[in-house]
């Protein structure tokens, strides 16, 4: 609930406390919430949670957040600790909540072109603008704007599976040796993302509850000419980087530069939620998830305040899992005392 603090309380917190920066927007609503609101907060694992935290918290910049990092290193009783130094705040533009799931996926490959492995994984090109759209999706694949520039990190033999790859932004590549290509994200042609799941509906051949990334990767396996027409249906492309010494049982790199953990990392829009921050994310649907997250992440397709991307692992079995994963929820960023009341008093701050 919004707290209920004098007109006198309101300014002093506002002088001493940073904005919470990023949001823009003047529909923004923001309410400080008190823990034991949170559905499923008493029976949470906190030192699991504490330890991600732990992970990337020293990399954020801001002062508060900074001095709260150095608290939690010796913290023998998690649950406190969060209860102490931070409170939970919601923050909406009133669009519906919408929770899904994101996982590392392995790809067979090569270093090398051959007959089997010939559907390329590139890199970055140094002339992509930051600034404005590059080529299409369907003018890179068919116009052979990449190739002969020794862009190329690996080839790989499916290239529906390449495309969600991409959809991914991280991966493994297991070559005929056994070795492993970690794959991180490297950047994107700066085309907008456009729903592969949304356009099928659109076409009437599924109803929208029937959509899934497995049953779009079938029926583009089934239709395979005009199954890669769909996939160029949308126009973005997304460029990896190499990865080198991450360790085997590590999770991709996340955008803070630090290995995701599974059921722990959340993707976030950092417009509205600093990226290192913990989450509590109650997710409903079959898989309902209750749990305290930790901002390690980005996507371009998560927007807005109510919009996170959970990460469930790597491998066939995460992606069927990730599958499932499209749920309403809700979530609140905890953030340090100071900041949530200012938060509320100033949200476009």
């Amino acid at each position: 609930m919004t707290p209920n603090i004098s007109t006198l309380v309101r300014a002093f917190l506002l002088a001493l406390a940073p904005g919470f920066g990023g949001v823009a927007s003047a529909d923004i609503n923001v309410k400080v919430f008190e823990f034991t609101q949170l559905n499923g907060w008493q029976e949470e694992d906190h030192q699991s949670a504490l330890w991600v935290f732990l992970k990337t918290c020293s990399d954020m910049k801001p002062k508060d957040w900074r001095s709260l990092c150095a608290l939690a290193v010796n913290q023998k009783n998690p649950k406190l600790f969060f209860e102490l130094f931070f409170r939970p705040v919601f923050i909406s533009n009133n669009d519906p909540g919408l929770f899904t799931g994101y996982f590392e996926p392995e790809l067979n490959g090569s270093r090398t072109p051959t007959s089997r492995f010939r559907y390329p994984v590139y890199k970055l090109p140094p002339n992509v603008p930051k600034d404005r759209p590059w080529f299409t999706r369907r003018e890179i694949e068919t116009k052979g704007i990449l190739a002969n520039r020794e862009l190329e990190i690996a080839w790989v033999d499916d290239p529906v599976e390449l495309f969600f790859l991409q959809i991914q932004g991280s991966g493994r590549v297991r070559l005929p040796d056994g070795d492993v290509i970690r794959l991180g994200y490297g950047g994107y042609n700066g085309q907008r993302y456009k729903s592969i799941g949304a356009e099928l509906v659109r076409r009437g051949i599924y109803k929208s509850h029937e959509v899934s990334a497995q049953v779009i990767q079938n029926w583009v396996k089934r239709n395979p000419i005009s199954g890669r027409e769909l996939l160029r249906h949308s126009p973005g492309f997304v460029f990896f980087r190499e990865i080198f010494n991450l360790p085997v049982f590590d999770g991709p790199v996340g955008a803070m530069n630090r290995s995701l953990t599974t059921l722990r990392s959340l993707a976030v829009d950092p417009k509205f939620v600093p990226l290192g921050a913990p989450v509590w994310l109650e997710k409903q649907g079959k898989q309902p998830l209750r749990r305290l997250m930790i901002a390690q992440d980005t996507g371009s397709a998560i927007k807005g305040p109510q919009r996170g991307d959970v990460f469930v692992g790597t491998g066939g079995a995460a992606g069927r899992v990730a599958g499932r994963f499209k749920d309403a929820g809700r979530m609140f960023v905890l953030m340090p005392i100071q900041r949530a009341y200012t938060a509320v008093l100033e949200p476009n701050r």
